[in-house]
């Protein structure tokens, strides 16, 4: 089909931005991540790139393993369940987000979600730092841990 006997349709800044979308892993800063256009071409832009996906897995990694809702008296059962709520949310938020950022099928990308994930899980999760997890139960977490 010539772009002549296109149909009308088709707007103009779809035939402006066409970039070609990835469906295999690739190599190189050259990629889109999230938004359109961002990172762009710049090299320090991209680094940014991998710099907020490593701190968003880690995020995900500390809101799994985080004790922030102190124990409660019988009356704030309701608040504290609102809390345990929004902290959840935020959570597959940000876990949707980092998918998302992986499915640019960047390799830089998915390296640095990766190493996110493992250097919080390291920090928040395992016997390393944390010498409390030893016998810990998911009612001692404020939220169960995510499975796939």
């Amino acid at each position: 089909m010539d772009h002549d006997h296109m149909p009308s349709s088709t707007n103009d800044s779809t035939m402006q931005h066409n970039i070609m979308m990835h469906m295999t892993f690739f190599w190189g800063k050259n990629t889109e991540v999230l938004f359109s256009g961002w990172p762009g071409t710049r090299s320090g832009m991209y680094v940014f790139a991998l710099i907020i996906v490593f701190l968003l897995s880690m995020l995900i990694e500390w809101l799994s393993h985080s004790r922030i809702i102190k124990q409660s008296s019988s009356r704030s059962h309701v608040f504290a369940g609102l809390v345990q709520t929004f902290i959840h949310t935020i959570r597959v938020g940000l876990s949707y987000l980092v998918m998302l950022a992986v499915m640019s099928f960047n390799g830089g990308i998915f390296l640095m979600v990766i190493a996110g994930h493992l250097v919080g899980f390291l920090a928040f999760g395992s016997r390393v730092f944390n010498h409390d997890v030893v016998g810990q139960d998911e009612k001692q977490r404020d939220l169960p841990p995510m499975t796939c």
